[in-house]
């Protein structure tokens, strides 16, 4: 997993994940990247805090903490969501124009799907899912 800071042509600034570099240069290139605050597709990298090098120990001390704040995203997901799974995008479309009971889901879309459902106006968030590395 890769975080980066965004800033989009409005000058909001925001953070983003991804699965790696190519994740994001992909999501990038499709338009599906947007600032929360204002919607904007026009962002860009900036530079970020976390780019600075530290000592192991530290760098450790906070992969644990980002782990445990993505572990505690991850557990109210599934205690709070449906999972609907691959039809994520197909639900979220029947929610969104009434043809479907209003509620919380969560599953898988495809880049296209993301797409789809940015342009239909559906809202939605990705959180990344992160493995522990054994040491």
């Amino acid at each position: 997993m890769i975080a980066y800071d965004l800033i989009c042509s409005n000058g909001h600034l925001f953070e983003c994940w991804f699965k790696d570099s190519a994740s994001f240069e992909e999501q990038h290139s499709a338009g599906i990247i947007n600032c929360p605050i204002c919607d904007d597709t026009q962002v860009v990298k900036t530079l970020s805090p976390f780019m600075i090098k530290k000592s192991d120990g530290e760098r450790k001390k906070g992969e644990e903490a980002a782990h445990q704040a993505l572990q505690l995203i991850h557990e109210y997901v599934d205690k709070h969501f449906e999972d609907v799974g691959a039809e994520f995008a197909q639900e979220a479309l029947k929610i969104h124009q009434g043809e479907a009971e209003k509620r919380n889901i969560r599953g898988t879309a495809t880049t296209e799907e993301e797409v789809i459902l940015k342009e239909e106006g559906v809202p939605f968030l990705k959180v990344p899912i992160v493995k522990r590395l054994l040491n």
